[in-house]
């Protein structure tokens, strides 16, 4: 991406240059910072894939997290609602017969 284009991109518009490890695919790239040049933000994280396990089980957490809230009533106890899409689909058995 030339310089001339990114200065005909709207104010406050993001640029996420994922090549930035090997001098990255904007003119304005700036490997490894944030910078705003035209009043447009480019972002060149360097090692991208080591930070994403980090996050990754941010959200496996999170989900894993709302998924027991499905499971518990109000005072904490298990009382789960197989009425709820979400549970239903989630069970392997119940009863001890396979759903």
């Amino acid at each position: 991406m030339t310089a001339a284009a990114v200065e005909g991109m709207k104010p406050g518009s993001v640029i996420v240059d994922l090549a930035g490890e090997t001098g990255g695919n904007c003119e304005l790239t700036e490997p490894g910072q944030t910078v705003v040049k035209h009043d447009v933000t480019i972002c060149s994280p360097l090692n991208l894939p080591a930070t994403m396990p980090e996050h990754a089980s941010e959200l496996y957490s999170k989900n894993v997290s709302a998924l027991i809230e499905l499971l518990l009533d109000e005072s904490g106890a298990l009382a789960p609602d197989f009425s709820d899409e979400i549970l239903s689909g989630a069970c392997v058995t119940r009863s001890k017969e396979n759903v």
